[in-house]
């Protein structure tokens, strides 16, 4: 897939990039050796100007930040610092005197922020993973915008110090990357309790995957602010999680929008302010707009307002509390639309808030999240989904968010290239949750040539069954041995017979790489209405091909052409 670029607007993703990278560790274990990254420039890098998108602001650092100096310890090399939305306030990537960054998909478009740099560079491949922060979402809207994962640790799990705070008590250091197998290794090797940081804390993470049947949480109202083509996609992301064994649960979305309100709608904006108050009481003039208006609006709270909004943030806490009993996790869009910086510049407070509709209330209720690729809509641009749980299962969601990164087929952020075999997640306890669900309808039925496939991998059959009434099969000329073509039909349609695998995760990758086009994995209705990923045929494929819907399934269809004197046994067999 190429990168667009825009009268080198992609160069906006960089503030400084260095002649020769800074190397990583030459002794001791070196789990990063090989891999390059990039760090947000509100991270300290030793002897490298920190700006946080404000040159007024600059310093130059003594020393590296704690998680800069972990990441060299293990072998990565770093490449350079990433743009901004200048002091990390905004989602959209637009907010920087060192220019907007562009979407790697399509430059017209933002490409979400705060962190837009650090989650540009992993997606066009030019670095290997990078770091951002996120307080409000800037970990996580960037990745869903450009089709890569965002990992948005528990908070206090990475070390803060030697980064320039938004909001001290709701920031962390976030992790961009192509694959969630990546991000979690450079969480694992970036982890670990700091006394320099006053937030940092000895997390226990949880040891064990979400089940195989589980339980998702779907806010009870959803606003996509007019886009079809992400209600779409959110739909299907929801189908596709179900493929996966989950149950989708309604959840009251009331009190996670109130929280989410009051990280810019009460007293605790004065802790942006606080964070900066120092430079800004002197500088205010050299902060741009609207990221200086923010700031201000700090200014007039008492510290009996604050301690009034962290009171009725605890009190939404409990209110929620009891949402986890219900389910597994929760599932949201990662950001409910797309804008066009033209859009954002016309109204860049509005469509930011709109941006971080699903994502403004995790860090203040002390939650993990992972936002993963869930498609690429028909007009080219990527929409991702965000998995949440509870503090300190961070692994499990990245378990989950593996499994369903893999199940969508597609490339490496904007690179092109296909993802690599999934992996297991240490530290994570082997369950039942690591096998994928897989309907066959053809030549990888019991019996059949292909089945091979399947049993090698140690896939077991689940159960035999039929597909919903809207299905029609298809006999594609010239496969060998011969396969059918199966596609969901608008009007009309049968009833196919299939059987549902379970394969091991570890093995999904592997198996799906011996399945040729047309034919690819996308999702199946069952007979019980129930959905699972399956094998479906590209529309272009099946002109001219039999339609064999009539014999009600391809074991049914083969049959019918070895017996002598049929109409069936009549026509050469595919080859």
């Amino acid at each position: 897939m190429m990168v667009h670029e825009e009268n080198g607007s992609a160069a906006a993703a960089w503030i400084a990039r260095f002649a020769q990278p800074l190397p990583g560790a030459d002794a001791g274990p070196r789990p990063l050796a090989g891999l390059r990254f990039a760090v947000k420039d509100n991270i300290d890098v030793a002897g490298v100007p920190t700006t946080a998108a404000c040159p007024a602001f600059e310093r130059r650092p003594a020393q590296h930040s704690a998680v800069v100096q972990k990441l060299l310890d293990a072998g990565a090399s770093l490449l350079g610092k990433t743009n901004l939305d200048q002091f990390a306030c905004g989602l959209s990537g637009t907010r920087s005197p060192y220019g907007e960054v562009p979407n790697a998909f399509d430059p017209r478009y933002v490409s979400g922020g705060s962190s837009s740099g650090s989650a540009y560079v992993v997606a066009a491949g030019e670095v290997d993973f990078s770091l951002g922060t996120d307080t409000a979402g800037s970990g996580r809207v960037p990745a869903g915008l450009n089709n890569i994962v965002g990992l948005k640790p528990s908070r206090g799990l990475l070390s803060a110090f030697g980064v320039v705070p938004a909001a001290q008590s709701a920031d962390c250091v976030s992790i961009f990357a192509r694959t969630v197998g990546l991000a979690i290794d450079v969480l694992l090797a970036a982890a670990g309790p700091d006394v320099r940081d006053p937030y940092s804390r000895n997390l226990a993470l949880r040891g064990e995957a979400f089940p195989s049947a589980f339980r998702f949480g779907v806010p009870d109202t959803l606003r996509f602010f007019g886009d079809a083509a992400a209600d779409e996609a959110f739909r299907d992301a929801q189908a596709r999680l179900a493929a996966l064994g989950g149950t989708a649960v309604a959840i009251p979305y009331a009190p996670l929008a109130e929280a989410a309100a009051l990280l810019y709608e009460s007293a605790l904006v004065a802790e942006r302010y606080a964070a900066v108050r120092g430079f800004f009481d002197a500088h205010g003039a050299e902060v741009i707009e609207p990221v200086r208006g923010i700031l201000e609006s700090g200014r007039g709270y008492s510290a009996a307002d604050v301690f009034e909004a962290q009171t009725r943030l605890r009190a939404l806490a409990q209110r929620v509390e009891p949402m986890w009993r219900g389910i597994d996790v929760l599932l949201v869009p990662t950001a409910p639309t797309h804008y066009t910086r033209e859009q954002m510049r016309a109204d860049p407070v509005v469509l930011n808030r709109n941006l971080g509709a699903y994502t403004n209330f995790v860090n203040l209720l002390d939650y993990a999240a992972i936002s993963v690729p869930s498609s690429l809509r028909a007009d080219g641009l990527p929409f991702g989904i965000t998995l949440i749980g509870p503090c300190g299962s961070d692994l499990a969601l990245a378990e989950l968010g593996q499994r369903y990164h893999h199940a969508t087929g597609l490339p490496q952020g904007a690179t092109g290239l296909p993802l690599p075999e999934t992996r297991p997640i240490p530290g994570l306890a082997a369950s039942a949750s690591q096998t994928m669900p897989i309907a066959v309808v053809g030549a990888h039925l019991s019996g059949m040539p292909l089945n091979g496939q399947l049993t090698e991998r140690g896939a077991t059959l689940l159960c035999a069954t039929t597909t919903a009434p809207r299905y029609r099969l298809h006999a594609l000329p010239g496969t060998v041995p011969p396969k059918p073509g199966l596609q969901r039909s608008t009007t009309g349609g049968a009833a196919i017979a299939l059987e549902v695998w379970s394969v091991p995760v570890a093995h999904v990758g592997s198996f799906l790489a011996l399945i040729p086009p047309p034919l690819g994995l996308g999702s199946v209705e069952l007979a019980d209405g129930s959905w699972v990923h399956g094998f479906i045929c590209e529309g272009h494929a099946l002109a001219g091909a039999e339609d064999v819907s009539h014999h009600g399934g391809w074991r049914a269809y083969i049959a019918g052409r070895a017996q002598p004197g049929t109409a069936a046994s009549s026509q050469a067999i595919p080859t």
